[in-house]
């Protein structure tokens, strides 16, 4: 998909999220004017909009700096908030790179159960096979079998291997089993997928903290990544899961996924603001080309509804 493509789909993809926002601002601009009324109601809209208090108060403020007391229209209030959700948002916007000298580049995936977090492996999987590298993919939540389903058919649909064990078999162990064979057939990426059962949580930051332990016996560095991906349908919940998760292990990026099925899109915004931490790569629909790298300025546009 040509990225023109994909901004097509992203914008698609926030659409519930844009008007959910720009129905806010239409009803703030009836009086036009951006008096202290108005930019009180303009703030509640962005908090509506899962933008969150912080990020609203900031944008709050810059209007006040710039606008207050002028005459000003929707597409003018548009314009200076795309510029102000790209400057909180491009700071965290990176690429995730895979290192090629760590044969293999460990990359714990976490996330709660339900998030996309298989079927972003999957889709990261094949992303690495199209830039000619060799994935190998573990399937470490082995007390879900659904979730080794679903990996071993992302395996056969991107002719990377899939390393699995008997039902409720020890992660760590298999995580261990599975940075031996990685090492021993060259592979250039090993994605560890993981449970995601946070309403244990004592026994889930256990099973983490061995995973990566264990690795750390073969790799003191290992894992090289620990990335957490994030349903953007929960909303603000995504925020108290990046804090959970951020207890348990060393989260080092996000990925956002299911934003075409959301209207809480802004929730990225709040996420930015809230943590600092990059975020690689935002899905907007089950394709494999619908997970794209984070570009800031494409997300704000899309979030506000332009072209």
């Amino acid at each position: 998909m040509a990225l023109g493509g994909f901004f097509s789909r992203l914008k698609q993809g926030l659409a519930r999220s844009t008007a959910k926002l720009t129905e806010s601002i239409g009803a703030v601009l009836v009086k036009r004017k951006l008096d202290d009324a108005a930019l009180a109601d303009l703030e509640d809209a962005l908090i509506a909009a899962d933008l969150g208090t912080a990020v609203a108060a900031r944008v709050i403020a810059a209007f006040r700096r710039t606008r207050f007391g002028k005459e000003v229209t929707d597409t003018e209030i548009k314009e200076a908030l795309a510029e102000e959700i790209a400057a909180i948002l491009a700071p965290v916007a990176r690429p995730f790179v895979i290192d090629r000298s760590l044969k293999p580049h460990v990359v714990l995936m976490v996330g709660v159960n339900g998030s996309g977090k298989t079927t972003t492996i999957g889709k990261l999987a094949l992303h690495y096979r199209e830039q000619g590298l060799r994935p190998v993919l573990v399937a470490a939540d082995t007390f879900r079998a659904a979730a080794v389903e679903q990996l071993q058919v992302w395996g056969e649909r991107t002719g990377a291997p899939v390393i699995a064990a008997a039902a409720n078999a020890d992660p760590a162990g298999l995580a261990f089993d599975a940075l031996t064979r990685a090492k021993a057939e060259g592979a250039d990426v090993l994605l560890i997928d993981t449970a995601g059962r946070l309403h244990n949580k004592a026994v889930l930051m256990e099973e983490l903290r061995k995973i990566i332990r264990v690795l750390r016996k073969q790799d003191p560095a290992a894992p090289h990544a620990v990335l957490l991906v994030l349903d953007a349908t929960t909303g603000q919940n995504a925020l108290q899961q990046v804090e959970a998760f951020k207890e348990m292990v060393e989260v080092t990026g996000l990925i956002v996924t299911k934003l075409d099925g959301s209207a809480r899109g802004g929730v990225v915004v709040a996420l930015a603001e809230a943590f600092g931490l990059p975020v690689h790569a935002v899905g907007v629909g089950e394709q494999a080309t619908d997970l794209r790298p984070f570009d800031a300025m494409d997300f704000a546009r899309g979030l506000v509804g332009f072209q």
